[in-house]
């Protein structure tokens, strides 16, 4: 059980990394891949913005989870 949850965290872990390093800051999503439109460009920013959020928070219960066994 240990090792299963200690792969999730591991997994969760790279998975926030790469959603922070995407965000690049002070400039759009749509820029860092060569321009697009503006609606898109927001909507995608959005959703990453809030994925992030939703991953953290994935790996703060997973490793309190696996403080606990």
């Amino acid at each position: 059980m240990r090792n299963i949850i200690l792969s999730v965290q591991i997994i969760t872990s790279v998975i926030l990394i790469i959603l922070i390093l995407i965000q690049s800051k002070g400039s759009g999503l749509g820029k860092s891949f060569g321009g697009g439109s503006s609606f898109s460009r927001r909507g995608v920013e959005k959703l990453l913005y809030k994925s992030t959020f939703a991953v953290a928070g994935l790996f703060i219960i997973i490793s309190l989870i696996s403080l606990a066994i």
